[in-house]
Parts: C-alpha cells; sequence; structure tokens
C-alpha cells in the first residue's frame, strides 16, 4: 500500500417538512410508495443483507470494534489481518443496528457491540481534533500506512455512530459516547483558514493536504454534519461553495465529476433526500443518483462490444479490486483501467434508487455465477465475466454499501435513523432543502 492512503477518496427539509415526517413518539419513515418487492425478492435481499451483516461480526475487533478494512470472501484468514478502516467501522455500526431490528443477532449482543465500538473511539482511538485516521489497527487502533486523517472517513464513523445513537437511543451508553464523538469533532481547524471548503485531510508528516472538498462527489454527509455540529459548526454556505458540474451521457443529465458510482450512494445511505430539492437551484439529490445510476448502466452496456460480459443483467463498475490491485474505475466518462469486470457493489449500492434495474443483476449474478462469486459475505468484491478471475477478497465499505442500500429500499430503517437526529434535520434545513414541487 502506497505511503499517501488517498487512493480511495481523492476521486474519491423545510421546516414543515422536518415535523411531518419526524415528530411523534419515535421516527418512522418518509411516506413514499409501496416497497415493489415481490415475495421471492424480499428473501433474495434478506439473505443478500444477513451475509453482508455477517462480515461486519466476523471481523470487528471485539475490544475496539474495529472493522477489517478487507477480508478474505470465504471467511479465512487474510494477510493484510490487522488493517481496519474507519469508514467500514461506521457502516458496521450501521449494520448492527439492522441486524437487531432483523433478528439476525440479539439486541444485547449489538447493543454490547455498539458500546465497545463508540466508547474505544471516544476514550482511545487516536485523532487529531476528533477526526480520524483512515486506516488503524484494529486491536491497538493505532495509525497504519502513514495514511492521512480522514475527513470523508471519519464523517462515514460518525454517520454510523448517529444512525447507532437512534436505533439504540434508550442505552444512555450509546446515547453518550455518540454525543461526545460528535461534539468533538472540530470543522472549524479542517477549514485550515478556508471560510467554508474542507481540507481533505491531514498527514502527521505535513500537515494539511493541499486539496480540498470541493466538488460534488459523497462529501454531502460530510458537510451536513458540519453544518449541523453542535459546537464547532461550519457556516450554511459550505453547502453551496462546492462546485456541480454536469455530465450529459445520451439522454441523462446529472451532477458528477466523472467519478466511480459509490459517490452517488455513500451519503444518500444515511441522508433521506427523497422528495426533497434544493430551494434555491431545485437540484433534486435523489434523483440526481438515479440519473448516474442509469447514466451508469447504459454505459456499461455501449462497453459490451468490446467486453461481452456486460448485458443487460450483469453491469456494474465502481471503485474496487482488479486483476492488477485497487483501482478507482468508473464512468461515465470512461476512467482508466476498465477491462470487463464486475463490481457487484455498484448496481446494488443503487438498489435504494433504480430497483427496477439494480434487483435483475442481484438475481443474476447469483443464479448465474453461482459459488463463483456468492459466498459468506455475499457477493466477491468483482469478478470478470470475461475470464477467469475472481477477486478472493471483500471490502467493507463496499459490502455496507450493498446492504444500507437493500435495507433503505425494504424498509427505509437507516433513513429514518439518521434523519431522526436533531442535528442533521437542522442541517438539512439550514441548506435549504425544502419539498419538491411536482412536475407536470
Amino acid at each position: 500500500m502506497p505511503s499517501d492512503c488517498l487512493d480511495r477518496r481523492q476521486f474519491l427539509l423545510g421546516s414543515l417538512l422536518t415535523v411531518a415526517a419526524y415528530s411523534g413518539s419515535g421516527p418512522r419513515v418518509l411516506a413514499s410508495d409501496p416497497s415493489p418487492l415481490s415475495p421471492a425478492e424480499d428473501v433474495l435481499l434478506e439473505d443478500l443483507e444477513r451475509r453482508a451483516c455477517q462480515y461486519f461480526l466476523d471481523h470487528a475487533d471485539p475490544r475496539t470494534g474495529q472493522v477489517l478494512d478487507r477480508a478474505r470472501a470465504d471467511g479465512s484468514v487474510h494477510p493484510q489481518q490487522d488493517i481496519a478502516s474507519i469508514a467500514a467501522t461506521g457502516f458496521g455500526l450501521a449494520a448492527l443496528a439492522v441486524g437487531a431490528s432483523r433478528g439476525w443477532l440479539t439486541e444485547h449482543d449489538a447493543v454490547a457491540r455498539v458500546r465497545a465500538t463508540l466508547e474505544f473511539a471516544a476514550a482511545d482511538l487516536p485523532h487529531h481534533h476528533g477526526w480520524f485516521y483512515h486506516f488503524v489497527n484494529r486491536r491497538s487502533g493505532a495509525r497504519e500506512w502513514r495514511c492521512e486523517v480522514s475527513p470523508i472517513d471519519t464523517a462515514l464513523f460518525m454517520a454510523g455512530a448517529l444512525t447507532a445513537r437512534q436505533a439504540f437511543q434508550h442505552d444512555d451508553r450509546i446515547v453518550g459516547a455518540a454525543r461526545t464523538l460528535y461534539e468533538r469533532i472540530d470543522f472549524d481547524w479542517m477549514l485550515n483558514g478556508h471560510p467554508r471548503l474542507l481540507a481533505m485531510g491531514w498527514k502527521d508528516e505535513s500537515g494539511f493536504l493541499d486539496a480540498r472538498w470541493d466538488h460534488y462527489c459523497e462529501l454531502m454527509v460530510l458537510y451536513l454534519l458540519g453544518i449541523g455540529s453542535p459546537t464547532h459548526r461550519l457556516p450554511a454556505a459550505s453547502w453551496t461553495a462546492w462546485s456541480r458540474p454536469v455530465t450529459t451521457y445520451g439522454p441523462y443529465r446529472y451532477i458528477s465529476h466523472a467519478d466511480p458510482l459509490f459517490v452517488h450512494q455513500f451519503s444518500h445511505a444515511f441522508v433521506d433526500f427523497r422528495g426533497l430539492q434544493e430551494r434555491e437551484t431545485g437540484i433534486r439529490w435523489f434523483e440526481n443518483s438515479i440519473a448516474a445510476t442509469k447514466a451508469h448502466k447504459a454505459f456499461c452496456l455501449d462497453l459490451s462490444k468490446e467486453f461481452p460480459g456486460y448485458r443487460d443483467d450483469v453491469w456494474g463498475i465502481s471503485a474496487s479490486d482488479s486483476q492488477h490491485g485497487y483501482v478507482a474505475w468508473g464512468g461515465p466518462p470512461r476512467l482508466p483501467g476498465i477491462d470487463g469486470s464486475v463490481v457487484p457493489c455498484a448496481a446494488a449500492g443503487s438498489l435504494m434508487f433504480t430497483p427496477e434495474l439494480s434487483l435483475p443483476v442481484v438475481r443474476a449474478l447469483r443464479e448465474r455465477f453461482g459459488d463463483r462469486v456468492y459466498g459468506r459475505y455475499g457477493f466477491v468484491d468483482a469478478f470478470n465475466p470475461n475470464s477467469a478471475w475472481t477477486n478472493p477478497d471483500v471490502l467493507g465499505i463496499n459490502l455496507g454499501i450493498t446492504l444500507i442500500s437493500a435495507e433503505n429500499l425494504r424498509s427505509g430503517r437507516v433513513w429514518q435513523w439518521f434523519m431522526a437526529n436533531p442535528e442533521i434535520r437542522r442541517a438539512v434545513t439550514l441548506v435549504g432543502m425544502v419539498p419538491a414541487i411536482a412536475r407536470g
């Protein structure tokens, strides 16, 4: 692994709505159309989610709660067996909440695991001004690979922590630890002198990175956490400070920065943008991710003359492993390194946006490729239908987005829990999100 661990990241409600959606004795899901799932499809996703959840049960350290960045798909020991990812740990916290609600583990076990994770993070996990390192040793929490203090990975961890805070709101220790972690994050420090835009990270050896979180990508959850912060609040103008470049592919026009598909998924795993638009621009972020997914499928099918493994129900490229190492591939436009591989979390991570497109892929990959691609934790991270190559690994963040997207499609639970946090509701209002105007 190179010393600069930024491969993944450098490419990488109006008040009335708030009251209507989240008032009452406890959080509930925003009103939406009935689930489009048939009983067979629900069974398919139940199995997929439960297997993904198993990863977070198998590969979280029992004392620290830190979740491995990757593991072997069959559950066996990986050479990088002690490298944890703070973002994977955040996805794992949400997975514990889903698992307990689904009965895949007892609530007692889930509460114990969440407590251990949050209390270790609050008391013992190294940090700078509340921000965590991208990769840490899962047993000690020590920094690994000379990596950066990462705002986006800390944000994904915090999103999982706030999700767990609401899912287990009866547990004072969980609520208290989550509050401590959130209140400690110094968003002002990460601005590094800029009035609105956060630095992309900080390194022990060289200080702040030159790059900033300054264009559309997975950054939305990061800025909402900052704008809603109870102690170190970013100005609401930070939301409009990052650029919104437009991509057009065929009939699809949407905001993107030539990024892998995961950038349209990670913030949406937690933030429920359904039925909302920006007051000033009219942008509907949920519909933007729908358009990005549809364009991505069309892009893959356009590649099928070169890579015949892509077809109507076999498509999807997002940042993942390849035969030649980790690649930030995707499109459109075409990014370097595409070799016909399929990354299952690309389609599966968009289940919450485009079930009519994504469910056929989940079904086809399992039925057509069987044990080659589907095992203890669900889908392998990537494989090539044009060759014999199959990744022996799974990655925690890719399993996490698969699980959460499937659960949001089925029940909206993760959206429900995360949006019940008052800091997030306040941030959504401050950035000018309002109920979307019906289109004729």
